[in-house]
């Protein structure tokens, strides 16, 4: 991979402050780099360009009217940082308001222009417009497997069912990179990094899941679990993979997955196996902190008391190492957050107390995780993560308490959903 990204960085980044074409081009193989998973590698030079390029952002954008450019401009800006104003599409309008039937004879600028949409904001009123636009367009192009090359047909299906900016990078990387490789002027060069980092990439997950894997197995009370306790060794760590891919957060990938596989194996102790008693003694033990004060646990409660000690010795020993011990008692508060919502939450149910809205998302958004699983995220950084991203998550910002809100209804809709699923396969074998 070292030989070939001098080669990729002469030919992308190098470019004269006055040849806005050249800049462009640049921009739109940004977007590339993205795609295929490869931006961490030129993060440097990505960073210095779209600062530059985004001080002419008025001389480039002037005269450029085709969709595809506009549309990937948009969005790399966007993912980056700098707030390209939406209005840049209103140069696709017809007089009367609605967008050029014209544009839907560019495939690839619609598609691109849907993926757009999915950056807007409250106030971006036409990418509202913009996303009906072109998910009608593309709705009824997917269900046409003749009227497009399948490889694009393929690219639209997946951004119809999860949009690229919602989706996980690394899967991104994966499904673009069968697609650019029948893309006839793709890069050979740039192909060839993509498919190299991929492997590399993929070398990486197979050992942290080894060790993962391994780990989990060695635990003593991992040896004889009852059948209501959830094994999800790969699923916790795909949730890190999900907050990062790049082979630098391999450490924080592990550390993540240990951490959601206490998290729910706790959740289940409390949830299926503990009384309210036996539950309140378990979060006394945790906000306390102490060892010493286990004596009245017993059996599953008293094992997760000891799982989440060990592991919690175990992150202390690596923030230590890293000169990030204030990063352990950060998290050690937000666990405390968690077993003291998950206890209201249980309270709640098993006395048929219903709570008002705002408290349930509140208590449940605090319980499913999202605090502490940003937290982690936080953690998995190294040096990066510092203490002031503790601090500013502790302090509960509006966007920190919409994220924990939608995770829990979206938990919700999927527990409904697989009930219900449950229920009519259960209704079918009982007809049966």
């Amino acid at each position: 991979m070292e030989v070939l990204t001098p080669k990729l960085r002469k030919n992308i980044f190098t470019f004269s402050s006055r040849d806005k074409d050249a800049m462009k081009r640049s921009i739109l193989s940004i977007h590339i780099l993205d795609s295929l998973g490869l931006a961490y590698i030129f993060e440097k030079e990505i960073v210095e360009t779209l600062k530059h390029a985004f001080e002419k952002i008025d001389e480039l954008i002037t005269d450029e009217n085709d969709l595809y450019t506009v549309s990937i401009m948009f969005r790399v800006f966007r993912i980056y940082g700098h707030n390209m104003l939406s209005d840049v599409f209103d140069r696709f309008k017809r007089n009367d308001g609605k967008f050029k039937e014209s544009l839907m004879e560019d495939v690839q600028g619609m598609l691109s222009f849907y993926e757009a949409a999915h950056f807007r904001t409250t106030t971006d009123h036409i990418l509202d417009e913009a996303l009906s636009f072109t998910l009608d367009y593309l709705e009824s192009l997917a269900t046409d497997s003749k009227a497009i090359p399948p490889h694009i047909l393929k690219h639209i299906q997946n951004a119809l069912y999860i949009p690229q900016h919602q989706n996980v990078q690394v899967l991104v990387a994966r499904e673009y990179l069968s697609f650019y490789e029948q893309e006839e002027d793709n890069d050979e060069t740039l192909l060839k990094l993509a498919k190299l980092n991929f492997k590399f990439l993929q070398l990486h997950y197979i050992q942290e899941l080894k060790i993962i894997t391994t780990w989990w197995r060695e635990l003593d009370h991992t040896k004889n679990l009852p059948p209501g306790f959830r094994e999800r060794t790969f699923e916790c760590w795909f949730v890190g993979s999900m907050m990062y891919f790049e082979p630098q957060f391999s450490l924080g990938r592990i550390m993540s997955a240990k951490f959601f596989l206490l998290f729910t194996f706790l959740d289940d102790v409390c949830d299926t196996y503990g009384s309210i008693p036996e539950v309140e003694s378990v979060v006394n033990c945790l906000e306390r902190w102490d060892p010493e004060y286990m004596e009245n646990l017993h059996g599953h409660m008293k094992t997760a008391f000891k799982f989440v000690m060990s592991v919690y010795k175990e992150f202390e020993e690596i923030l230590k190492s890293q000169g990030r011990s204030f990063a352990l008692e950060k998290m050690i508060e937000e666990f405390k957050i968690v077993a003291r919502t998950n206890l209201d939450l249980i309270k709640w149910a098993r006395a048929g107390q219903i709570p008002n809205f705002d408290e349930y998302v509140e208590a449940g958004g605090a319980e499913a995780g999202s605090y502490a699983t940003i937290a982690c995220s936080i953690m998995g950084l190294g040096e990066i993560g510092k203490k002031e991203d503790f601090e500013w998550l502790l302090s509960r910002p509006k966007s920190v308490r919409y994220l924990a809100r939608k995770a829990r209804l979206l938990d919700d809709i999927t527990d409904f959903e697989e009930d219900m699923n449950k229920g009519t396969l259960q209704m079918r074998l009982t007809i049966t």
